[in-house]
């Protein structure tokens, strides 16, 4: 992975490489500091939100955000697991947001009221390949809002919380035509156990930050 400067020293270029492939991406400029979701994916083509409403603080929802395990969403762990074949570690005791990282989604963010993750990747495909990483970019948040190879999903969630109200949003955002008509079958398949996955996560973490705050 490289990313030398423009002469100007505003746009940045990079490139990635894998199975012979070069993709080379442009950005207008880094993004700096938090990032927020509505700054990382503007458009979309498909989305889903949930909301929970709760009398925990927001400093100890966003903490069991982070903290929620796998023993405190059975039905994730189930679902997931079964979707990544295997491949994503399911311990009770493994930190969720953690082991999303086996699945590609990296945290781009981290603020008071709001966590964001997001991925590329082809959930679509039984064998999709390895993804373009995010992780170990010298700008995740840069190179995921530049990529624009074709083939692909760009995958962001948040999770943010606010003065009563719990909330996450899932926005995906294809890169083709093909892929948008791929993706689009996936979801109809997949979309009410997102639902429910995305219900008890919300669920799990009000428990957490309700008995936090006790």
């Amino acid at each position: 992975m490289t990313a030398p400067d423009d002469q100007a020293g505003v746009r940045v270029r990079q490139e990635w490489r894998e199975a012979g492939t070069r993709w080379t991406l442009r950005c207008a400029a880094e993004i700096v500091g938090d990032v927020t979701l509505d700054q990382l994916l503007p458009e979309w083509h498909f989305r889903e939100c949930h909301r929970r409403l709760t009398n925990a603080p927001v400093p100890a929802l966003m903490t069991a955000a982070d903290e929620v395990t796998w023993s405190e969403v059975a039905v994730m762990r189930v679902l997931m697991g079964i979707r990544s074949a295997g491949r994503l570690r399911r311990a009770r005791d493994h930190r969720i947001v953690d082991d999303m990282a086996v699945a590609g989604f990296t945290v781009l963010a981290r603020s008071d009221d709001e966590l964001l993750l997001a991925a590329l990747g082809r959930p679509w495909a039984a064998r999709a390949g390895q993804s373009p990483p995010l992780r170990g970019q010298a700008d995740p948040a840069g190179f995921f809002a530049a990529f624009t190879a074709p083939g692909w999903a760009k995958m962001a969630m948040n999770f943010r919380a606010s003065a009563g109200e719990l909330t996450t949003e899932t926005r995906v955002l294809l890169t083709d035509q093909p892929s948008r008509r791929a993706f689009r079958r996936y979801w109809l398949l997949i979309r009410p156990f997102s639902g429910l996955i995305r219900r008890q996560w919300l669920a799990a973490i009000a428990r957490r930050a309700g008995r936090g705050a006790g």
